[in-house]
């Protein structure tokens, strides 16, 4: 009983805004960060098909480059609706952060804004370019678009490295002065974050593409392009399931010096022991961990990179300060979990394919290929809670509270219905756009019309793939 009205007397001094401000920025974050993979990773995909069919002179590679290229479209459009919310909703529900850390942060959102646009020109370029641009200068519309994605990104994971790892200024009695904004965004955190996130757009779009491609094999569509469209996503996701559990501890290391109560929450340490078990599974519940398996020294080895370093405990941590413990281990569990599964997959099928066994004839591979491109969603997802929720109650980590950083608008309730109501719209829509299209490729209806791109396919690209 006691617990419970400790709990109700602190919603009570909660602002009014600060619940439906964190359910608003967790729905939008976690939409949106699935189209921004598409940004990253798309474009360079696509080069490289685009480019066999050139260099090949292969016109089924060329064939999957441009319908590649109008799926793209559909969702760079998509997600320019998203990303524009979440522009404005970090001044809209965190007004405590921008009020204060604006100046801070200033510099690398409006990197990321100049990068949005230049990707939206050559996007279109490149789009429209179809049959009106000398094939081999069309293709280098391409690389535009891969950099500015990459450096759009970079910018959003800086802001959310600084929220991390604050750098880039001082605080004097409340106020910041001496703010530099290239240090703020080149803070001791940024690379490795945004190698990690670089690496996992290019697994969930490699993998989803592969996974539609695996589902028409096992329909019985075993030609050339499918296998195409397949392997060359196939073997991005591949290089970055496989490099991603190294950059992933190499992240993961920082963090006993950084953020001691994430790491503790990750490794479920309830108390500061070295050398520290790995716990495989478990619950925190009333101070103890319950149904955990521990395998002795792993867990310092993996987090410290020593047989007999600490890991640090939330003994260490004080209550107030301590993440939501089961959420933040679940999300880092999974996201590990799912992770190594897809990196033995991929290592799976190219071992076997150098050894001259075709797993793309056995059925219960493409299986598992078809259930990778949600998983690797899942896994994205994962990895930003743990990331997210492990960082709470700070949302500038050791300077701004996230309750402090919070309005009064019990309005953004309402906010939240339309946001909610604005993004079912948009998924139901781009499934029944792609759906619509795929249905009409396969029915042979190779060009379709604007706004996707040229309406014909002109001789000009078709000889410069033969010539």
């Amino acid at each position: 009983m006691g617990s419970l009205l400790d709990v109700v007397a602190v919603s009570l001094t909660e602002p009014a805004g600060l619940l439906p401000a964190r359910q608003q920025m967790a729905f939008s974050l976690g939409w949106h960060i699935v189209l921004a993979c598409f940004g990253v990773a798309f474009p360079t995909i696509i080069f490289v098909m685009h480019l066999r069919a050139i260099r090949r002179q292969d016109e089924v590679a060329l064939r999957l480059a441009r319908r590649w290229s109008k799926v793209s479209a559909v969702l760079f459009a998509i997600g320019a609706v998203s990303g524009t919310v979440l522009s404005f909703e970090m001044g809209l529900l965190w007004p405590g952060l921008m009020s204060t850390y604006g100046d801070v942060l200033g510099l690398a959102f409006a990197f990321e804004g100049l990068a949005f646009f230049l990707e939206a020109i050559f996007i279109g370029l490149y789009l429209y370019g179809w049959d009106r641009m000398p094939p081999r200068r069309h293709i280098w519309m391409l690389v535009p678009m891969a950099i500015t994605g990459v450096v759009g990104t970079f910018c959003v994971l800086a802001v959310n490295s600084w929220m991390n790892n604050p750098t880039g200024f001082r605080l004097v009695d409340g106020e910041v002065v001496d703010v530099d904004p290239w240090a703020a965004m080149f803070n001791p955190g940024v690379w490795t974050m945004f190698l990690h996130m670089w690496l996992a757009a290019f697994m969930v779009a490699g993998f989803a593409l592969a996974a539609v491609y695996a589902a028409g094999m096992l329909r019985g569509r075993r030609d050339a392009h499918h296998r195409l469209g397949f392997i060359v996503p196939f073997a991005f996701a591949s290089v970055a399931a496989i490099a991603q559990p190294f950059v992933g501890h190499v992240l993961g290391s920082r963090l006993a010096e950084t953020q001691p109560a994430k790491l503790a929450a990750f490794e479920l340490a309830t108390e500061t022991e070295g050398p520290a078990p790995l716990r495989l599974g478990g619950i925190y519940v009333d101070g103890e961990v319950r149904h955990s398996i521990d395998i002795p020294v792993l867990g310092s080895l993996i987090a410290r990179n020593s047989l007999t370093a600490e890991v640090p405990g939330l003994d260490q941590v004080p209550v107030e300060d301590r993440p939501p413990v089961n959420l933040t281990r679940w999300s880092f569990q999974t996201m590990v979990g799912v992770g190594t599964l897809l990196a033995l997959l991929s290592a799976v099928f190219w071992v076997a394919r150098r050894r001259g066994r075709d797993l793309l004839q056995r059925r219960w591979f493409l299986r598992t290929v078809v259930l990778a491109g949600p998983l690797s969603v899942v896994a994205l997802e994962a990895g930003w809670i743990a990331t997210e929720v492990g960082r709470q109650p700070w949302v500038v980590y050791g300077y701004l509270r996230t309750v402090d950083a919070a309005g009064e608008n019990s309005g953004l309730w309402w906010l939240l219905g339309a946001t909610m109501v604005l993004y079912t719209a948009m998924t139901t829509a781009a499934v029944l756009v792609l759906r619509s299209m795929a249905r009409r490729w396969r029915a042979g209806e190779e060009h379709l019309p604007s706004p996707y791109g040229p309406e014909r396919l002109g001789e000009s690209q078709t000889e410069g793939v033969r010539a």
